[in-house]
């Protein structure tokens, strides 16, 4: 995290120091908020949007609030026989929205999903796998004001229960159910309400979003995932007609699970114990975006963002971020 500062103040010094673009008009690279912020902006009416995003998470080592914890520890001092000790999560994204109206626009997803988790016992070692469909999400994005330099908007969406959540593998023990974050969905409807503002004047943009995911009910296997908090802000700099870059901090909180899956054995390993689901994290990520502004590529985007943890504190042992990525290309017609 010390490592990290310098490099958020020399980025954001960058932005805002650097002179506006003069005469740039019409479409600007920054016109969309960081590739990994969903819902960001309205389309006018009639118009459509595809997009496609890529992201990857890595996750290693364990934590129990802001301590790291080691796997010896974790068998020692908690009782855990089987520690997680690393996972990558891979989410492939295809998107499509439509503007019925100026003051609607309609916005479907449906991700793939592929996770892959190491585990340690005290014999050896084993790593399990899940991947397939996850939850889609629709939503409405309903304009609620637009003015020269400011927009707000209310994100009004719902997550449908198309991810499984009684996947299996194989495992020293045979063929098991797989621990929470294993599973590909929820298994339940969850409602999911924001509010983004976005503004902009001269060669800098800038904006914010509040995201939730509230779940209802409890699945098939008897629970129910715990409620999920965020709060985003970035800001964001065109340094050419085609090339801009932003900066943006995120904060999410997570609860912990409600009932439980009966397949599983919370005393076996850390994940399959509901009581240990919650947390709370801080990263900052640094983006571009490409605008493409002539002969075949003109309208199309692509973008990444890169992002790192600042903070965090978990309900653990849990496994703890190091990084992730995303990318992605949209495009408007």
């Amino acid at each position: 995290m010390a490592r990290s500062l310098p490099l958020l103040a020399a980025s954001l010094a960058a932005l805002l120091a650097t002179p506006g673009l003069a005469g740039s008009g019409g479409s600007r690279p920054d016109d969309h908020a960081p590739i990994g912020v969903m819902g960001d902006h309205l389309h006018h009416a009639g118009e459509w949007m595809l997009s496609y995003r890529y992201a990857r998470m890595r996750m290693s080592g364990n934590r129990d609030d802001t301590r790291r914890v080691s796997v010896g520890a974790v068998r020692t001092e908690y009782g855990f026989p089987v520690v997680p000790t690393d996972m990558d999560m891979e989410i492939h994204v295809p998107g499509v929205m439509w503007a019925p109206s100026d003051a609607v626009t309609l916005m479907a997803m449906l991700p793939f999903i592929r996770l892959e988790m190491r585990h340690s016992t005290p014999t050896g070692s084993f790593t399990t796998h899940s991947n397939g469909i996850g939850d889609a999400k629709v939503s409405g994005l309903i304009r609620l004001y637009d003015g020269e330099h400011h927009r707000i908007h209310l994100n009004a969406g719902l997550s449908l229960p198309t991810g499984s959540v009684s996947r299996k593998d194989d495992t020293p023990m045979g063929r098991q159910r797989l621990p929470y974050p294993m599973q590909l969905g929820s298994g339940t409807w969850d409602l999911l309400p924001g509010l983004t503002y976005s503004g902009s004047r001269d060669g800098l943009s800038w904006g914010g979003q509040l995201r939730s995911t509230l779940r209802t009910g409890k699945n098939d296997e008897g629970y129910r995932l715990g409620n999920v908090w965020g709060l985003t802000a970035w800001i964001a700099r065109p340094w050419l007609e085609a090339f801009s870059t932003s900066l943006r901090l995120d904060w999410q909180q997570w609860y912990d699970i409600h009932g439980d899956d009966d397949a599983l054995m919370p005393g076996l390993v850390p994940t399959a114990d509901p009581d240990r689901r919650a947390g709370r994290r801080l990263e900052a990520l640094l983006g571009v975006n490409l605008l493409g502004t002539g002969g075949a590529a003109r309208g199309h985007r692509l973008a990444l963002e890169v992002g790192y943890p600042l903070y965090q504190n978990l309900d653990g042992p849990q496994l703890e971020s190091d990084w992730r990525f995303s990318v992605g290309w949209q495009r408007a017609f």
